[in-house]
């Protein structure tokens, strides 16, 4: 399996932005460990600040590669056009937080993904990333 996990906004900043909610690890190193977890598919790591960026990528591997496993970031809660991006490609795409969104700020617990994602995986912590790619290679 071909599986892309796609990083939004201050997600490179794992390991020293609030550790209390996110860690501290980073996700370099979490991204070591999962690709020893799954030696017999292929996992890809993209990370960016910049909405058209995380779009671009989207539709670049949307049609070809077998799943994405994605945590938009602050875009979860505003990108219409992330939102779009994914109900518009064919590859499935499982939404991912580190941290419940749905008990944080209030502004949070709204996810434009999540009707167009085939499923939504909060609050695990790095951990949801490997629950995702399991997810995936059963079939999600």
């Amino acid at each position: 399996m071909t599986i892309l996990i796609l990083n939004g906004p201050n997600l490179n900043l794992l390991g020293k932005r609030n550790p209390e909610i996110y860690g501290n690890k980073s996700f370099t190193d979490y991204f070591k460990e999962l690709t020893a977890k799954y030696p017999d598919h292929y996992l890809e790591y993209f990370q960016s600040n910049h909405e058209g960026a995380i779009i671009d990528k989207l539709h670049e591997v949307g049609f070809s590669f077998d799943g994405i496993i994605l945590n938009a970031g602050g875009y979860t809660h505003t990108s219409v056009a992330i939102r779009d991006a994914v109900d518009a490609i064919t590859t499935p795409v499982i939404e991912v937080h580190i941290s419940n969104i749905y008990e944080r700020e209030f502004f949070r617990r709204h996810s434009y993904l999540e009707a167009v994602c085939c499923a939504s995986i909060v609050g695990k912590g790095l951990d949801g990333y490997a629950e995702g790619v399991d997810q995936l290679i059963k079939g999600a």
